[in-house]
């Protein structure tokens, strides 16, 4: 695996109903989903034009009763996935699902953040293996990664230390403080972290890139999703928007050519 420590490395879907999905993000964003393999967990491939651009799970009734809800996820990338655990509660975070193995996929666990904020961190099972599910302009990937946390210094500093990104400069959000950017030290932003706005759940949200925000808020409403807020302008020439899918996970969509493409 050639992914460097931090890199997001893998998203996932975990959704009630698969096949509803799979028809609803095909149609809004564009994506082929594949068939789950016979037996055990239902996990489904998702496939934009050039590649995989992550997974969809299945929340069978046992996930559900632990307490699974529908939303999506992100991996990062980690050299040593026990190591990092362990730096992770020392920091505040906690567990969620122990460190498992994945014959041919990988060892992964699931942790929360010190704000309580869940994610997955990984080591692929495939040396020289590269995963590309993140790109800043790739058409049907994750183009951005954002973060809203209740403490917006705290979450910085404890994924800086945990996975190197860093904070490339900020916008101003008048009293929601500052909207950071970051990225891996010494290259452009994936993502940014602000503090969480009155009535906003706190947790990572992704935006998937489409070719015409205001085409996909139509697909989006007629596949029985809601949009919640855009579409709108952002500085550096894209347009955004925020929606929830049928299940209730919620997603963004991001169009137009950023400033650092």
């Amino acid at each position: 695996m050639t992914n460097r420590q931090g890199d997001f490395l893998w998203y996932e879907l975990m959704t009630r109903d698969a096949t509803a999905a799979s028809a609803f993000y095909g149609a809004v964003i564009g994506w082929s989903v594949g068939e789950a393999a016979p037996g055990g967990v239902d996990y489904r491939m998702i496939v934009a034009p050039d590649g995989n651009a992550g997974g969809m799970l299945q929340l069978d009734a046992a996930m559900l009763a632990a307490g699974a809800t529908p939303g999506w996820l992100a991996y990062f990338t980690v050299d040593d996935v026990d190591a990092s655990v362990a730096d992770i509660i020392g920091a505040g975070g906690k567990v969620m699902v122990p460190a498992w193995d994945a014959p041919g996929v990988g060892r992964m666990a699931m942790v929360t953040d010190p704000q309580g904020i869940p994610f997955y961190v990984m080591r692929g099972a495939t040396e020289g293996a590269t995963s590309t599910v993140f790109q800043r302009h790739g058409l049907g990937h994750v183009g951005w990664n954002e973060l809203l946390t209740p403490d917006a210094g705290g979450a910085l500093g404890f994924y800086h230390r945990q996975f190197g990104l860093t904070r490339m400069g900020g916008m101003p959000m008048g009293e929601m403080g500052e909207y950071s950017f970051i990225g891996p030290e010494g290259g452009e932003p994936v993502g940014a972290v602000m503090r969480c706005p009155p009535g906003a759940k706190p947790g990572w949200s992704f935006y998937f890139r489409v070719e015409d925000v205001d085409a996909a808020m139509a697909r989006v409403e007629a596949g029985g999703g809601t949009v919640v807020n855009g579409p709108m302008d952002v500085p550096g020439g894209e347009r955004v928007l925020q929606a929830v899918d049928p299940d209730g996970a919620a997603f963004g969509l991001v169009s137009g050519k950023p400033a650092d493409a």
